[in-house]
């Protein structure tokens, strides 16, 4: 199946470079173009796009913006949104997961990086840079402290299994199946299961929204270095 890809960004010459990069690809292309976020919502409802490349600071509605937009409608839960990033160490990192992207990318990663991007979140999975550390998420969830939590999605983690609750404590770790199905000494497969329902009784988009969850509510907390 092809992925289909919108671009996102205020920079003409950074849009045509992605696109002559995706369009390489058999698996993927480019639908659209967009050169703020208001254009970046109406492509990917239009367009039917699978991933969005969000650039987070543009002029107008910003990508944060744009993110949250297409994170609140439901005829675009399918969209999965990558953040591009100037700076990996960005205070916007976490505002955009916050937001609703399913990860984010540095614009200086190599194009392997990016195509690798595309697939992890049209996959549903989370992308977290490989520059960014673990600690990076935990250090701007905590900044907020303990009044920070919210006490709703503390309170729907009593609809999770024991197990489940086990496994979210990996994927907030940013382990992926294999490594937590190794961990619990399990099937990838039923970690695999046990991740999907979480999300199901979470309302997680996706593995990058149980990462916020499990942070925000309380049930991971940040290691203080």
């Amino acid at each position: 199946m092809t992925i289909r890809v919108l671009l996102a960004d205020d920079q003409a010459l950074l849009r045509s470079a992605f696109r002559v990069l995706v369009d390489s690809e058999p698996d993927m292309e480019v639908v659209g173009e967009a050169s703020d976020g208001a254009e970046a919502v109406r492509l990917a409802r239009e367009e039917r796009a699978d991933v969005v490349l969000m650039d987070i600071r543009m002029p107008g509605t910003d990508g944060l913006a744009a993110t949250r937009l297409i994170s609140a409608d439901p005829g675009l839960a399918h969209v999965r949104v990558v953040m591009l990033t100037t700076f990996e160490v960005d205070e916007y990192v976490v505002q955009s997961l916050r937001a609703g992207a399913s990860g984010f990318l540095g614009k200086g990663s190599e194009p392997e990086e990016l195509l690798n991007a595309i697939r992890v979140a049209a996959a549903g999975d989370a992308l977290l840079s490989p520059v960014a550390t673990k600690g990076l998420i935990a250090k701007f969830l905590a900044q907020g402290g303990d009044d920070d939590r919210d006490p709703a999605r503390a309170e729907r983690l009593e609809a999770l299994t024991v197990r489940e609750r086990e496994v979210l404590v990996q994927v907030a770790g940013g382990h992926s199946n294999d490594e937590i199905a190794e961990r619990l000494e399990v099937s990838p497969l039923t970690v695999k299961t046990h991740v999907n329902r979480a999300m199901a009784k979470l309302g997680a988009r996706d593995r990058a929204q149980l990462v916020v969850i499990a942070y925000e509510s309380g049930l991971v907390r940040p290691r203080v270095e």
